[in-house]
C-alpha cells in the first residue's frame, strides 16, 4: 500500500548518512564558546556527535534579534571558523529556522519580501502581523510560487556560512498573542497557487510550502550534496523535501510512549525519515526517564538530544555517573546500527517503507498484534520493544511468527506469542528474526553482515546498501540469504558471487 502512496505523493527524500548519526539541538544564552563546550563534553566523555543544531523554535539562539537568516555578531563572532573546526572534527552544524518576518521598514529581509509581494495579507490588503519573537511580525505566503522562490534564495548564505542542513520550526506558523489562536486569523488572504483562498485552506499546507522552499533553495546552495532538512510541520507530500521532528513532546512517561506513537504514524503516512527530541522538552526528567528516553530515540531515524531552557542542557553527563555510562553503551549501539540505518535510509526512498514499522507489518491479519502498540519493528529484521513504564525492570513482548532471538543474551523464543524480558536500567529488549542479515559498524569503520542463524529447514536474509557518500550517486541494492548445511550457517550473495564483507554468524 506505501508504495502506491509513495508513487501518488513522491519519494521519500534520502537524507545524508551524517544525518543517521547522533544529534544535539544548542539552547540557550550561550554563544560560540558554549557550543565549543558541548561538543568538548561529548568528545572528552567519549560519545559521538554527528549533529549540532543552533537556534531551535523561537529562540533562534544564533540570530540577530531571533531573525532567521542573520547573526548574533556578539555572541557568535567567528560563525564560519565555528563551522569548519566542528566539521573538521565530525560534527556538522544546522541552522533552525522560522518562517516569521520581523516587520521592519528597511530590514534587508523584510524589504525584499514586500518587494514580491510576499507576505500573508487580511481582506483589506493590509499586511497580517503577529509575534513570533521580539517585536511584529509578517508572515511569507508559501502557497504563492514566488514567494517560494524568494525565500528559497535566502538559503545561499546559510551555506555559506557552511551550515549542513536547515530544520524548520514554528511553521504552524506561530503568531502568538494577537489572535488568540497561536496561528494567523482564519480569515487571512492566500496566494493558493493563483487561485485564491484564506487560512482555512492555507494552513494544513504552509508548512510543506515552505519545505519545498527549503529543499529548493539548498539543493541550489549546495549542488553536490543532497539536502538535509527537517520539518515541525507539515502535509501530504512533505517526505519529498525531508522529514518531520515532533521537537518537544511532553517529559513524563506519556510523552515518551507519545513519542513512539508520532514515529509510528509518520511512519505509515509516508514519512519515514522522524523522530523526537530525547529527553523531552517542557521539564526535568529522572535520570531513569532520561535513559529510556535515550534508548527508544536511538532506534528511530532521527536522534536528537534536546531540552527546554529551563530544563538544563539535558547532557548525558548531567544525569549522573550511572546514566552517563548506560548512555554510552546506547551511543555505541547507534555507531554500530549505522550501516542498518543507511541501508533502510535507501529502502524508504526506493519503496517509501518506513524504518520504523508496527509489529504487526507483513501480517495485518493478526489481530494481536495490531494491538501491540508498545513495541516496533525497525526494518525487517530487528524487534525493538522501548520500556515505557516507570520503575520496570522487565516487560512482555509480544511476538510475531517465527524465532526470534534476544540479541543481548543470544536466548531464541518462538512466535507467535508473547514473551517475558529482562529490561535492565542498561539497555531494552531488542530480538533479531532469525535467519536475518544485518549490516553493522565493524571495528574498522567498514561494514559487517551479522548473521542471526535461520530456523532448522528454514532460510533467510537481508540487505545491504552501503554508504555512497552525501551526493547523488545512485546506490546498489545488495542481496543475500542464508540457509544451514550440515550445522554450518552459510550466507550467500544473491545472484552468485563472493560475499566480499566479514560475516559474523550468531545464535548458533
Amino acid at each position: 500500500m506505501l508504495q502506491g502512496w509513495t508513487a501518488l505523493t513522491g519519494a521519500p527524500a534520502l537524507p545524508p548518512s551524517w544525518a543517521l548519526g547522533p544529534q544535539r539541538a544548542q539552547w540557550g544564552p550561550g554563544g560560540e564558546g558554549e557550543v565549543r563546550r558541548t561538543v568538548a563534553g561529548y568528545q572528552e566523555r567519549g560519545l559521538p556527535l554527528s549533529v549540532l543544531h543552533l537556534g531551535p523554535g523561537l529562540d533562534l539562539d544564533h540570530c540577530d534579534r531571533r531573525q532567521a537568516f542573520t547573526v548574533d555578531r556578539g555572541r557568535f563572532p567567528g560563525l564560519p571558523r565555528l563551522a569548519a573546526d566542528l566539521r573538521a572534527s565530525g560534527v556538522r552544524l544546522v541552522s533552525v529556522v522560522g518562517p516569521a518576518v520581523r516587520a521592519e521598514p528597511g530590514r534587508a529581509m523584510y524589504d525584499s519580501g514586500k518587494a514580491v509581494g510576499g507576505v500573508v495579507r487580511d481582506a483589506r490588503g493590509d499586511e497580517v502581523r503577529g509575534a513570533a519573537g521580539p517585536g511584529e511580525r509578517v508572515y511569507p505566503d508559501f502557497t504563492d510560487p514566488r514567494v517560494r522562490a524568494w525565500w528559497a534564495s535566502l538559503y545561499e548564505e546559510p551555506s555559506a556560512r557552511d551550515f549542513c542542513g536547515v530544520g524548520h520550526e514554528t511553521n504552524e506558523p506561530v503568531a502568538l498573542s494577537p489572535f488568540g489562536d497561536p496561528s494567523l486569523p482564519r480569515s487571512a488572504r492566500h496566494s493558493l497557487e493563483g487561485r485564491g483562498g484564506d487560512h482555512r485552506e492555507a494552513r494544513n499546507v504552509y508548512g510543506l510550502g515552505m519545505a519545498r522552499a527549503g529543499y529548493e533553495g539548498l539543493r541550489k546552495a549546495r549542488s553536490g550534496e543532497r539536502p538535509f532538512l527537517f520539518s515541525r510541520s507539515g502535509w501530504t507530500g512533505v517526505q519529498r523535501y525531508g522529514g518531520i521532528c515532533s521537537g518537544g513532546t511532553a517529559t513524563g512517561w506519556p510523552g515518551l510512549r507519545a513519542s513512539l506513537s508520532l514515529a509510528l504514524g509518520l511512519g505509515l503516512c509516508g514519512v519515514p525519515y522522524s523522530g523526537s527530541d530525547a529527553g523531552g522538552f517542557d521539564g526535568t526528567p529522572s535520570p531513569e526517564l532520561y535513559l529510556r528516553r535515550l534508548q527508544l530515540s536511538a532506534h528511530l531515524p532521527l536522534f536528537r538530544t534536546h531540552a527546554a531552557a529551563a530544563a538544563g542542557g539535558g547532557e548525558p553527563w548531567e544525569f549522573g555517573p550511572q546514566v552517563l555510562e548506560h548512555a554510552k553503551a546506547v551511543f555505541a549501539e547507534r555507531e554500530r546500527l549505522l550501516p542498518y540505518f543507511v541501508t533502510l535510509s535507501h529502502l524508504a526512498h526506493l519503496t517509501g517503507a518506513p524504518y520504523v514499522r508496527p509489529v504487526w507489518w507483513g501480517t495485518p491479519e493478526d489481530r494481536a498484534l495490531r494491538d501491540c502498540e508498545d513495541a516496533f519493528l525497525l526494518g525487517d529484521c530487528l524487534l525493538v520493544a522501548p520500556v515505557l513504564e516507570h520503575g520496570a525492570d522487565r516487560r512482555a513482548v509480544r511476538l510475531p511468527r517465527g524465532r526470534w532471538y534476544d540479541t543481548a543474551t543470544g536466548e531464541a523464543y518462538e512466535g507467535q506469542g508473547q514473551v517475558l524480558l529482562e529490561a535492565p536500567l542498561s539497555r531494552v529488549p531488542v530480538l533479531a528474526r532469525a535467519g536475518a542479515v544485518i549490516p553493522v559498524r565493524g571495528d574498522d569503520g567498514g561494514p559487517v553482515l551479522e548473521v542471526w542463524a535461520p530456523a532448522a529447514g528454514r532460510t533467510g536474509g537481508g540487505l545491504l546498501v552501503r554508504d555512497t557518500g552525501d551526493g547523488w550517486e545512485r546506490a546498489e541494492v545488495e542481496r543475500f540469504t542464508t540457509r544451514v548445511d550440515s550445522g554450518r550457517v552459510l550466507v550467500e550473495r544473491e545472484g552468485g558471487g563472493e560475499v566480499g564483507l566479514p560475516v559474523r554468524v550468531r545464535g548458533c
